[in-house]
């Protein structure tokens, strides 16, 4: 599936319809937000937090790697590896006790990641594509398709 985003709102329209369409089950949804600094992958994380209840400050972890949010809905954690030296550092979030109760994980930069991190039921990659992005989105389980399959975003193209 792939979307052109035309601008923020357009990001932040279509992170809200990803949120309404989130399928309730006990493991949480890993979700890879891969992309260049500047893609846009935040700002998609920030709509789907708002979406899902959030009202305080979403901001990329990127120096404290991780943020944790009690919603409504469940938990949910995003991560942001950008900084992250080596993978083992993983190890010492304490991820593990995170990937219970938890409804969604965030994760950007997951390469940084690689072999620490629970694999992902749906990879979002976000580019920049002239003055707008393009969101391809790929899912890699069932609960991942079944997401994907939920987004009414309009025609893809």
């Amino acid at each position: 599936m792939t979307h052109y985003l035309a601008d923020e709102a357009a990001t932040l329209s279509l992170a809200e319809q990803a949120a309404q369409a989130l399928p309730v089950g006990d493991a949480p949804l890993i979700v890879y937000l891969v992309g260049d600094l500047g893609a846009g992958k935040t700002s998609f994380a920030r709509g789907l937090l708002r979406s899902l209840g959030e009202r305080g400050p979403v901001r990329s972890p990127t120096y404290g790697l991780v943020a944790d949010y009690e919603l409504p809905g469940g938990r949910v954690v995003h991560l942001d590896l950008y900084r992250l030296q080596d993978p083992e550092e993983l190890e010492n979030l304490g991820l593990r006790d995170l990937l219970d109760g938890s409804r969604l994980w965030l994760v950007e930069w997951p390469d940084r990641g690689a072999g620490l991190l629970p694999a992902a039921d749906v990879e979002l990659g976000i580019q920049v594509e002239g003055e707008g992005r393009r969101l391809t989105a790929t899912a890699h389980s069932e609960s991942g398709r079944q997401w994907l399959a939920g987004f009414v975003a309009g025609p893809s193209s």
